[in-house]
């Protein structure tokens, strides 16, 4: 701004009867210009206070040219903060016309909880290597590994490419969104919190599960040492101790990229929440973008992973095995390897989900039921105790524990197709086998490309940051994820052609191509079902918001009926999923020596495929969530107006709507990788006990009872959950309502919360009480299968454990599909029933109406 334009201005409010104030603008003027910078956007506040500290006026200056000083500098006359170019305009026309009115009340000063950052050991180490040295090493690991792959096979240095080139976009989004401004100094005080609170937690939780992985590990490592080789080890000379090692190092290794997973979508969401608060002040199309780049740093990282890492273990083994050399292992076992991976991969996976999940719920329910329930304040008001703990748990169960989810359930479908892929190839003597076997990978890595351009496609465009004016966000993402199922049918059709071709059945391909397809149609209906059941748009969350206005027994009521009826459309589209794949596959032309089709359960792998082919844009939408979700409460304790506000509760709605579509699409596909799974567990019994195993009969007793062990088992671990969120919210609600009664200034501003009490209580009880739950999942098995073998070896039956185990894995899969179903449906409905109430129907936010939609989301 011109010096005339600040001359006119100071005329004006010289003349409007500012009295002395114009003089203290005049000394901060003289400051600015004693002091070379850039040229930065400031807003000087100018306040009078009274003899009770209480503020009684406030007026607006504008811009000036220098650097930003310490507001304590100028404390009580005047407090300096950033603003951005579009706020800056709006001041200007405001002194223009005259318009000085009142400014909103603002709490005085948020605590700086900013302990020392903390950085995982395996970087600290890194950065004291010299940046040469670390440059000469990188291009030596680089090197080795394409080595590596050239001598595997050239579909191996494809997948390396397009892993590495994936990795180098993520590197380029991470870098875009931390050019992003971080907003003025309170929203950086809040994220500085949330970050400290989510990598104190992780720290600590991955600490506890890195020690049980070692633990579990030599568990596996005595078991393979003392257990009976296959046929197929004895005949290429791998013995029991290598056997063994190989299978505890995968485990290992897949516990650790999964843990690296996790760490990751933490680490963006925890330093991207802030930038997307910042840019919901200027354009609401602007913070939807940078929270979607943001998750789709974690998500191309995390995919990325788990397809480089199988890569890389299966060069390995291929290269120090010499697979397929006289004497050696053939190819089409190898992949039996790998099976330890997915194992370390869903171990994590598990108590990441256990932990971060009773986090976040525990201390959702703290924070909501005092806060707005008891006390009427707002959701994520600075004066709630449990607000911080409450933006924390989004990081460390929405987040992290998704990112370990959605590495486990790609790891796990990669690994089960390639033996799947390896089997059929060897029953059918197809020459090359190799296409069959990683075809999977290739996938995958296709899923990195059109993920990338989907991405990509959601691009910033000038709006003027009103609801009203602005384009729905979910359309937005919806409109990225067409883009990436239309590249991904492209791509899918051309990966099998270029892979899955062979000439005992030139039509072949065109089977897998369609069932691919069915797996990505499958994909788009689940996402579509699970969006018309959650989005409040749409008439059952709507429904159900109305029950709200009858009390808080009618939302439970309506809430966990549309859970129950959500259940029935994904279980008609996954039993039709299963049916046409396997029936496509088993026309594919492929047969064994005797003349059977053999491709039936390969097509239903390949359907899978085609559902996991857009997993990396699906995680995306999964990450904006609760990105979205941390930049309203972050809006909303550094109380900035409401039309910014207004933003975030919109991105946040949206951001239920796409996590509940993640979870449905998870459970979608892990419906169709357990069929796998399942089929994969018969064939390698069959393989130990070297007679046929590939029927279950559960009119026997014994597996009978297996069955209603495995079903039991899921309501069990359901319950045992629930308790422990629970039992973890009461010690929370228990310390928010102390400090409420012990420090009634909190509600005037007077006294400051004391939100690290509420992180420690709900982050301490999440790890104790996450144990259990998990530790059950794990013996059970185990335990059934020993008791059911002795029985079966004293009644004559040698395979009644593996039979009844079979059972209890088969009843627990079907239930606990019904079940996540049910949980994650209701969740997300009621969810954003209380979302809808507060945009103002029914009542608005603090009605009844909204007290009782609060206790259904809880």
């Amino acid at each position: 701004m011109g010096k005339g334009k600040r001359n006119k201005v100071i005329g004006r409010g010289l003349r409007s009867g500012l009295g002395e104030m114009w003089r203290e603008f005049w000394k901060v003027e003289r400051l600015f210009k004693k002091v070379r910078g850039d040229h930065l956007g400031c807003e000087i506040v100018f306040v009078r206070w009274d003899p009770t500290n209480e503020i009684r006026h406030r007026s607006t200056t504008t811009e000036f040219w220098g650097d930003l000083p310490q507001s304590g500098e100028f404390n009580p006359f005047p407090v300096a903060r950033r603003v951005n170019s579009f706020q800056a305009v709006a001041m200007d026309d405001d002194m223009e016309g005259g318009n000085l009115g009142p400014y909103q009340e603002r709490p005085r000063t948020f605590p700086n909880m900013r302990s020392k950052p903390y950085t995982p050991l395996i970087f600290r180490l890194l950065m004291r290597i010299n940046s040469r040295v670390l440059l000469v090493l990188l291009l030596f690991g680089l090197g080795a590994l394409f080595y590596i792959g050239a001598s595997t096979s050239p579909i191996i240095v494809f997948v390396y490419s397009v892993c590495i080139i994936s990795f180098l976009v993520s590197i380029y989004l991470t870098k875009w969104v931390l050019s992003k401004d971080e907003g003025p100094p309170e929203m950086v005080q809040i994220s500085e919190a949330i970050r400290d609170g989510a990598e104190g937690f992780f720290r600590t939780q991955y600490g506890t599960i890195s020690k049980m992985a070692v633990l579990l590990g030599l568990v596996i490592l005595s078991i393979y040492l003392f257990r009976s080789t296959t046929p197929q080890q004895e005949a290429s000379g791998l013995g029991r101790t290598t056997s063994a090692y190989i299978t505890v190092a995968a485990f290992l290794l897949g516990a650790l990229c999964s843990g690296v997973a996790g760490y990751v979508g933490m680490w963006v969401s925890v330093r991207a929440n802030v930038r997307v608060s910042s840019a919901a002040r200027r354009s609401a199309r602007e913070a939807l973008q940078i929270a979607v780049r943001a998750g789709g740093f974690s998500a191309l990282v995390v995919v990325g992973m788990a397809v480089i890492g199988i890569a890389i273990l299966y060069a390995t083994f291929y290269v120090w095995l010499g697979v397929d050399s006289p004497g050696a292992m053939k190819v089409t076992d190898l992949p039996l390897l790998l099976v330890g991976y997915g194992f370390g991969a869903s171990f994590v996976a598990l108590f990441a989900q256990l932990g971060g999940g009773i986090y976040t719920k525990a201390a959702d329910v703290g924070a909501d039921l005092v806060g707005k329930v008891e006390q009427g304040i707002p959701e994520d008001d600075p004066r709630n105790p449990a607000v911080i703990a409450d933006l924390v748990g989004d990081n460390v169960g929405d987040c992290a524990a998704r990112g370990a989810d959605l590495f486990e359930s790609i790891a796990a479908e990669i690994i089960s197709a390639m033996i799947l892929g390896g089997t059929m190839a060897q029953r059918c003597k197809i020459e090359d086998p190799s296409g069959f076997i990683l075809f999977p990978l290739v996938v995958h890595s296709f899923d990195l490309i059109i993920s990338s351009v989907g991405i990509f496609s959601i691009r910033n465009t000038r709006d003027s940051g009103i609801i009203g004016a602005i384009e729905d966000p979910m359309a937005i993402l919806q409109k990225g994820y067409s883009v990436t199922i239309i590249l991904a049918v492209l791509t899918f059709g051309l990966s099998t052609r270029w892979m899955l071709y062979t000439e005992q059945a030139p039509s072949a391909w065109l089977n897998f191509a369609l069932c691919g397809l069915v797996g990505i149609m499958t994909a788009y209906i689940f996402v579509m079902i699970t969006k018309y059941y959650t989005d409040y748009k749409h008439e059952p969350v709507r429904t159900l918001a109305l029950a709200s206005s009858t009390g808080h027994g009618t939302n439970i009521i309506a809430g966990v009926s549309l859970g129950l009826e959500s259940t029935a459309l994904p279980v008609l589209v996954i039993s039709v999923s299963i049916i046409s794949a396997y029936w496509l596959g088993q026309t594919s032309g492929l047969v064994d020596e005797s003349g059977s089709p053999t491709g039936g359960l390969f097509g239903t792998a390949v359907a899978t495929m085609g559902m996991l082919s857009t997993a990396a844009y699906v995680l995306t939408m999964d990450m904006f969530g609760p990105i979205a979700d941390n930049a309203g409460g972050i809006v909303e304790m550094s109380q900035q107006p409401e039309s910014v506000r207004e933003i975030t509760d919109l991105l946040d709605a949206v951001g239920n709507t796409t996590k509940a579509t993640t979870k449905g699409f998870a459970i979608g596909s892990a419906a169709l990788a357990s069929f796998l799974l399942f089929s994969a567990y018969m064939d390698e019994v069959a393989s130990f006990a070297q007679v046929p195993f590939n029927q279950v009969d559960i009119a026997i007793p014994e597996v009978f009872i297996g069955g209603l062990l495995g079903s039991m088992l899921i309501f069990l671990f359901s319950a045992w959950a629930c308790a422990a969120v629970g039992r973890s919210a009461q010690e929370v609600v228990n310390e928010v309502r102390r400090q409420f009664i012990e420090r009634p200034g909190i509600m005037e501003y007077k006294e400051k919360p004391d939100y690290g009490r509420c992180v420690s209580i709900v982050a301490s009880a999440s790890l104790r009480e996450m144990i259990k739950p998990g530790a059950l999942a794990i013996i059970s098995p185990i335990a059934v299968g020993f008791v059911f073998r002795v029985l079966g070896y004293y009644t004559g039956h040698p395979l009644l454990g593996a039979k009844v185990v079979a059972s209890m894995l088969m009843f627990a899969t079907v239930s606990g599909i019904l079940m996540a179903l049910f949980l994650n449906t209701a969740g997300g409905a009621w969810d954003n029933a209380k979302k809808y109430i507060e945009t103002g129907a029914l009542g608005g936010k603090g009605s009844e109406c909204h007290k009782a939609a609060v206790t259904g989301d809880t």
